[in-house]
């Protein structure tokens, strides 16, 4: 007897039927949506290709490895188009490679350039569309087997034009382009010229591009179907062994060209030679300052000198002429690329910004935040320059009462926050609320920009002719940022007295940055070590401490002097010259 077992339905609920129901519906959509998908031409995702090759009757997709898209004329292959993204991804300055459309025909000329895709800061907000079309519209013509660099320099190169103020970006861009379109000539058989003789067994000129014509003809071509190796045609099987030493040749062609190919750290640092001896020179420059700053703050006239005329270097030569301005989005980037694909080559690509950042991170360990922010800041140095001569001029200046002053003080670390928490999420988003910093306007782009950025910059310098850099104090997220790092600070020369705060308050209300408390203690979170405070430190007509002790010593001279004189009227005193117990004690010396 045979006991029938319970059958459970997933019709029963309702929930499981629906389901059910569904679940081919859906099967059946995603192989659609999968089939549509593998094929699309390249000319479907990216109409400009047409551009590329107007005369093509037939888009290929992409396929083979690595990926391109062949166009063929009246059924003859004319060319490949591909994504430099899917052949070689080589980081920029955002630490993201620049996905390029690229296309060139058989014989190794480019026939059209489009950026489709980056990320980079100064083209997202800073340069025009039209200038980045001049730029990549430079490739079109040129082959693929030059040795292509940017700005010239060199006899055995073709030059291109760069951007200014993006500079090691179409470095970057320039080497995706070249690189990526050797690799794919190499896996479809592409022959450099190089590679093949002028004249071979006693040939012609007309005969030897007879023969060129034929292999263009019979060169292998990639098969249909995605991954697999290149199949040759039978035409080419036959002529197999003919080809052998062709293909030798080619390889090493290929070879020959990565192998000239410098890396772009390389290039960039070999190009930029004279401003990193000038910005070498300028370090080393107020290294000499911050040793010697007891010595030089004894003579207050030549340290005005000496700091006025760094700043206008800051302004000029780091600012304006190397484009050397530090952002807080080099930090969010580079905390982005330590947490992901970390790489020094990302970083050395701008040789300036480099040594830039190392002097910075050796200062603020050593001396802390104010190094940056006093003395190599471009914007602040503008700042600091444009409150000097609105003093000369009698410009009346104001401040905020101390209360407000400190609450201010909170706004720049909330703005480092917010930025800090997009970036987790996206960096191109944070790198576009980042333009709370005018530095890339006011420094980077000499204030060609829309006019909303321009008016944004313009007026926290015009601020800063009544309140001496505001923008600093209350509202830089890259001086927040720098601020955590100090804290781990070696030295503190920034000398005081018993009597700074308790009483005298001079240097407190003398400091225009407002980083000096009552109790006379120095925020070192907020200095950005002027060395104002050191002047009046060692001036002895300004500080009240020095000038007590001053005076002590003048009256001491005089009343010498009044002795001297009684001794010559009334004879010779028994009185030494040193001081009785009573003196010593009051100067704080042991009896």
């Amino acid at each position: 007897m045979l006991t029938e077992l319970p059958i459970t339905h997933a019709c029963e609920d309702p929930v499981k039927r629906m389901a059910f129901l569904i679940r081919p519906f859906l099967l059946c959509l995603f192989l659609m949506a999968s089939s549509a998908s593998h094929g699309q031409t390249i000319a479907d995702l990216y109409p400009q290709v047409r551009e590329f090759f107007p005369h093509a009757d037939r888009f290929g997709a992409l396929e083979g490895e690595p990926l391109a898209a062949e166009i063929h004329q009246d059924g003859k292959l004319i060319g490949y188009v591909y994504l430099s993204g899917n052949v070689v991804r080589i980081p920029a300055y955002s630490g993201r490679p620049i996905n390029t459309l690229v296309g060139f025909d058989m014989d190794g000329r480019i026939v059209g350039v489009r950026i489709v895709e980056h990320q980079e800061p100064i083209l997202l907000v800073g340069i025009s569309e039209e200038r980045l079309h001049r730029f990549v519209h430079q490739y079109q013509g040129k082959s693929i087997f030059d040795q292509i660099v940017i700005g010239g320099g060199r006899d055995d190169a073709v030059a291109v034009d760069t951007i200014s103020g993006a500079t090691i970006t179409v470095m970057v861009e320039n080497a995706t382009i070249m690189r990526s379109a050797r690799q794919v000539a190499e896996s479809r058989g592409l022959v450099p010229p190089s590679a093949v003789p002028l004249a071979v067994s006693g040939r012609s000129e007309r005969e030897e591009e007879k023969s060129h014509e034929e292999r263009k003809e019979s060169r292998p071509l990639v098969s249909t179907a995605p991954g697999r190796p290149m199949e040759l045609s039978s035409a080419n099987k036959k002529k197999r062994t003919g080809a052998n030493s062709l293909t030798d040749k080619s390889k090493s062609s290929y070879a020959r060209m990565a192998a000239q190919e410098e890396p772009i750290w390389r290039v960039a640092w070999r190009s930029r030679v004279f401003q990193i001896v000038v910005l070498c020179a300028g370090l080393f420059y107020l290294s000499l300052i911050l040793f010697f700053q007891d010595w030089l703050a004894r003579h207050p006239k030549l340290l005005i000198y000496m700091r006025d005329g760094f700043l206008l270097y800051t302004v000029f030569f780091i600012g304006w002429y190397g484009l050397a301005q530090l952002s807080i989005v080099n930090v969010l980037t580079f905390v982005h690329m330590a947490l992901h694909d970390f790489q020094w080559e990302n970083f050395l690509i701008d040789p300036m910004m480099f040594i830039l950042w190392s002097f910075v991170a050796a200062t603020l360990l050593l001396w802390g935040r104010g190094v940056y922010c006093g003395w190599l800041c471009p914007f602040g140095a503008l700042q600091e320059l444009t409150n000097q001569l609105a003093r000369r001029l009698g410009v009346k200046q104001w401040e905020f009462p101390a209360m407000v002053h400190e609450r201010l003080w909170a706004v720049k670390y909330i703005i480092l926050l917010a930025l800090f928490g997009i970036s987790l999420q996206s960096l191109v988003d944070a790198e576009r609320y980042a333009e709370i910093e005018p530095f890339k306007t006011a420094i980077t782009l000499r204030f060609q920009r829309e006019w909303g950025f321009v008016f944004f910059a313009v007026g926290m310098i015009l601020v800063s002719m009544v309140n001496r850099k505001f923008y600093c104090k209350y509202l830089c997220p890259l001086g927040a940022a720098l601020t955590y790092p100090a804290r781990f600070r070696i030295f503190d020369w920034l000398r005081r007295h018993r009597e700074c705060g308790h009483p005298c308050q001079v240097c407190a209300q003398e400091c225009e940055v407002q980083a000096i408390k009552r109790n006379g203690e120095i925020n070192p979170n907020e200095c950005h070590y002027c060395l104002d405070c050191q002047v009046t430190y060692w001036n002895d007509h300004k500080c009240p401490p020095l000038v007590e002790k001053r005076k002590r010593r003048e009256r001491s001279v005089r009343a010498k002097e009044l002795v001297l004189g009684m001794e010559q009227v009334i004879g010779q005193s028994k009185m030494d010259d040193s001081p009785c117990n009573g003196c010593r004690a009051r100067d704080g010396e042991n009896p």
